[in-house]
């Protein structure tokens, strides 16, 4: 492999402000902010919007806004509709 082709592969910290969560990792992201880790080294740190601290879905705080059942739906529109033996099968 040639060097000058890969990418600059380095400890990087991502940081949810809106969960006060940051964690440290290698990536090729580079940031002009930098920030002091636990280790006492200093890193660059990426800001990110939302993670796996403040994501509803890992969270379990997600939303299910179906206010009314697939089931309940379809009954209320073919409901009535009865097969041959009675039992509700077309």
């Amino acid at each position: 492999m040639q060097q000058d082709k890969q990418p600059d592969y380095h400890p990087v910290v991502f940081r949810d402000r809106a969960a006060g969560y940051a964690f440290l990792t290698r990536s090729t992201a580079t940031s002009e902010q930098t920030i002091e880790w636990d280790d006492g080294a200093t890193y660059p740190v990426v800001d990110v919007e939302i993670s796996s601290e403040s994501h509803p879905f890992y969270t379990g705080k997600a939303r299910t806004v179906d206010s009314e059942g697939r089931i309940a739906r379809f009954e209320r529109r073919y409901g009535g509709v009865q097969g041959p033996g009675g039992d509700g099968a077309a």
